[in-house]
């Protein structure tokens, strides 16, 4: 199973001190500091499991027109006046701690912008969430500008990006990761939108599922 960038620290770390502290509980003569040691031991290689899960990163088959950006479910479907793309589609989904966390690009483009935005850390589902914290990446592509906001939540305390201002990427190209949940919102310019593939509720898989058809 492949794992996202940087995740291994977190796995061998949780793993290391899972197999200390079963040691410590092996080798401890007094019956209760063994078993408060094994029972640490557990939860240790529990939250090693966790991890594994958590950081996977599977490979895809990308997609037509413009794909998902994040593997979850969809939370909202409206259409925008935005600042940068103009009137657009955007396309919010929601992850789950259960979901693959890397984020993809929905297009072939060159990044204009990877912007942070250090802010609050509320529910990502409630509208109070325009507050968090997030990363704002600009894409330039051949059907005009596209938006994609990686927003933190309750629980996701970083976001990574592993992109930068320049950079060339394809549809499908991992641009990041938001650690333990989230959600992320697509902004596509309305005028290159031919048809939209998804509804409220549906859940999808991030450089594999399609967004939105776009026209010829």
């Amino acid at each position: 199973m492949k794992l996202a960038k940087g995740s291994k620290s977190w796995i061998i770390t949780t793993l290391i001190f899972s197999i200390m502290f079963l040691a410590i509980g092996i080798f401890f003569n007094n019956y209760t500091q063994s078993y408060v040691a094994i029972l640490v031991s557990i939860l240790l290689l529990l939250l090693c499991i966790f991890f594994i899960m958590f950081f996977r990163d599977p490979e895809r088959t990308t997609g037509k027109g413009i794909v998902a950006a994040a593997d979850g479910k969809i939370r909202e479907i409206s259409e925008i006046d935005d600042s940068e793309v103009g009137k657009s589609i955007m396309i919010s989904t929601f992850m789950n701690v259960n979901n693959v966390h890397v984020n993809r690009a929905c297009y072939n483009g060159k990044v204009i912008s990877v912007d942070h935005k250090p802010g609050a850390h509320l529910p990502a589902f409630k509208k109070e969430s325009e507050r968090n914290e997030r990363v704002i990446i600009i894409l330039d592509t051949s059907i005009g500008k596209i938006k994609i906001i990686q927003i933190a939540g309750t629980l996701a305390r970083r976001i990574i990006p592993y992109i930068k201002k320049g950079d060339k990427i394809n549809k499908g190209d991992r641009i990041g990761i938001i650690r333990l949940g989230s959600r992320v919102d697509v902004y596509i310019s309305k005028k290159v939108v031919k048809k939209i593939n998804v509804k409220i509720k549906d859940k999808i898989l991030a450089g594999s599922d399609c967004l939105a058809e776009i026209n010829d």
